[in-house]
């Protein structure tokens, strides 16, 4: 049977393995895509409000809040093991 376990390297003082390099790979390509994106917009809040603004404010915002949701999912996770 094969070892799953993938080969951690230590570059000075950060662990890199899979993970790590594509969660870089993805960051790298999530910041040019909102920098490509400089255009105003007209964002519709649910009905309640239309609110305008350049479109890599509200890119950024969602990365944010897409980081923060899968770091608090991820203490939820190891919390309840």
């Amino acid at each position: 049977m094969a070892n799953s376990e993938t080969k951690d390297r230590k570059i000075g003082p950060v662990t890199v393995n899979v993970r790590t390099v594509g969660a870089a790979v993805l960051l790298v390509l999530a910041v040019w895509f909102i920098l490509m994106n400089t255009a105003k917009v007209k964002i519709h809040l649910w009905g309640m409000a239309t609110v305008t603004m350049s479109m890599w404010v509200w890119l950024t915002v969602m990365l944010v809040v897409g980081v923060l949701l899968g770091w608090f999912g991820r203490r939820y996770r190891e919390k309840n093991r």
